[in-house]
């Protein structure tokens, strides 16, 4: 009965950590800090990736559009020509909306399209090319796109109405 007693005794007494156990256990909390905060540093720039594929998807749902009315309209395989998309009118090269500044300029073109207002992006036009990149991280003009290494999406419209020579998209800088 004594020994159950002094057991009891030694069981009711241990209610706690120690001090060492809890320090073992802020060591290795903080190692594994460590090691996952890069991973979870860097999201900002996945983040602007995820958006700018998401604009160049957009952007090839709109010009896939663009170029259905085209087809409609019997106009793919004139270089200069347009259609109506939601009111607006779309200039468009080979059935493709431009990407030169003519008439309707390829800035404002693809900004109707995109219904760019909702984006936190810039639309630029830079030798021939739609450029899309987030705003404030791009300087615009051909000098800051060649020295640039922002995530940019460029389109280049349509040269011709074969396969070798239509519209291209491409992400780059990401």
């Amino acid at each position: 009965m004594r020994s159950m007693r002094s057991n009891m005794k030694s069981k009711a007494s241990q209610k706690g950590f120690t001090l060492i156990e809890l320090v073992v256990v802020i060591v290795i909390l903080g190692i594994l800090a460590v090691t996952a905060a890069p991973k979870f540093i860097d999201l900002q720039d996945d983040a602007k990736t995820a958006t700018l594929n998401a604009v160049k998807a957009s952007m090839q749902s709109a010009a896939t559009i663009v170029h259905s009315k085209s087809l409609i309209a019997g106009n793919e395989t004139s270089a200069t020509s347009s259609v109506t998309v939601n009111a607006t009118p779309i200039a468009v090269a080979y059935g493709y909306p431009i990407s030169k500044d003519d008439d309707i300029t390829a800035a404002t073109t693809w900004a109707a399209l995109l219904d760019a207002s909702d984006f936190d992006i810039l639309i630029d036009v830079v030798s021939g090319t739609v450029v899309v990149a987030p705003t404030g991280l791009y300087a615009t003009g051909a000098a800051a796109l060649a020295a640039s290494s922002v995530c940019t999406v460029i389109y280049t419209e349509a040269s011709g109405i074969t396969d070798a020579t239509r519209e291209t998209y491409v992400v780059t800088g990401c």
